[in-house]
C-alpha cells in the first residue's frame, strides 16, 4: 500500500472459498517499538478461521526509527486502501498499541470511510498516568508504568503532544459518529482504566459501546489464549464481538 514516500506491507488472510462476510484490518501491539506481521500471524489466522473474515494485517513503521505520526499514517492508509478495494464495510481491530491505532484511525476517518465497528484489546489510549489503574497496577506483570512511560517517550522522541487524538484517542474533543465499539481490558494492567474511560466517552456521545474487563488477566494475555482458560474465554468473546459486527 503506498503511504507518502514509502510502501506499507500487508498480509491478507482469507478462507479457501473466498466467501468472507466482512473485511477486518488488524493492527498489532508492541508499544509501537516491536511486533509485525510474524508476531501476530497466529492471532490473525485464527480470527480468519473462526469468523471467515478477510483479515488484513498491517506492518506499520516502528519507532524510534520512525516517530509519530508514522505508524498512524500507515494505519490510516491501510484502512483507506482496504475500503477502496473491497466492497464491504471495514472493521478495525488491534491490541495494545494496535488498539490505540485502531481508535485513532476510526476518529480520523469517520467521515471518509464507512466503518462497521472496532474491537480493541487492552488498548493504550492516552489516559492520565498519574492515577487509577496506572498507579494500582504500576508493577503489573508483562507491562509496568515505567515501560508505558518509556514507550510513550520513544514514540514521540520525547516531545510532549498533549491534546493530539492521533497520539491519545482519549484527548479527542468529539467522540460522536464513531462506529460501534467493544473494548476488552485486562484487570491487572496499568492501561485498564483507558478502556473504561473510552467506553464512557463514546456512550456519552451516543455511540454504541461495550466494555469487558477480564478478571485476573494481564496485559498481552492473547499470547496465553491456548494455555490459560481465562485468556481463551476472552478470545472467544473477542471473536463473538467481531461476528456480531459483521
Amino acid at each position: 500500500v503506498p503511504s507518502r514516500n514509502h510502501r506499507v506491507a500487508l498480509r491478507i488472510y482469507e478462507v479457501e472459498d473466498g466467501a468472507s462476510p466482512a473485511t477486518m484490518v488488524y493492527f498489532h501491539g508492541g508499544g509501537f517499538v516491536v511486533g509485525g506481521l510474524e508476531s501476530h500471524d497466529d492471532v490473525c489466522a485464527e480470527i480468519c478461521s473462526r469468523t471467515r473474515f478477510r483479515v488484513i494485517s498491517v506492518d506499520y513503521r516502528l519507532c524510534p526509527e520512525h516517530l509519530h505520526p508514522a505508524a498512524f499514517e500507515d494505519a490510516s492508509e491501510a484502512v483507506r486502501w482496504a475500503a477502496s478495494i473491497y466492497e464491504q464495510r471495514i472493521i478495525v481491530c488491534g491490541d495494545s498499541a494496535g488498539g490505540n491505532l485502531a481508535a485513532a484511525v476510526c476518529a480520523a476517518l469517520r467521515e471518509e470511510v464507512d466503518l462497521a465497528g472496532q474491537v480493541l484489546s487492552y488498548p493504550g489510549l492516552g489516559g492520565d498516568r498519574t492515577k487509577g489503574s496506572y498507579l494500582e497496577h504500576a508493577q503489573a506483570p508483562m507491562l509496568t508504568l515505567d515501560e508505558v512511560n518509556a514507550y510513550a517517550t520513544l514514540r514521540t522522541g520525547g516531545v510532549e503532544q498533549n491534546g493530539d487524538p492521533t497520539v491519545a484517542p482519549l484527548a479527542d474533543e468529539d467522540f460522536s459518529r464513531l462506529p460501534p465499539t467493544v473494548v476488552f481490558s485486562a484487570e491487572c494492567d496499568p492501561l485498564c482504566d483507558d478502556g473504561r474511560d473510552y467506553r464512557d466517552a463514546l456512550l456519552a456521545a451516543g455511540v454504541r459501546a461495550a466494555l469487558h474487563v477480564e478478571p485476573g488477566l494481564v496485559h498481552g494475555y492473547l499470547r496465553a489464549r491456548h494455555s490459560v482458560a481465562r485468556a481463551a474465554s476472552s478470545f472467544d468473546r473477542i471473536v463473538e464481538a467481531l461476528r456480531e459486527m459483521a
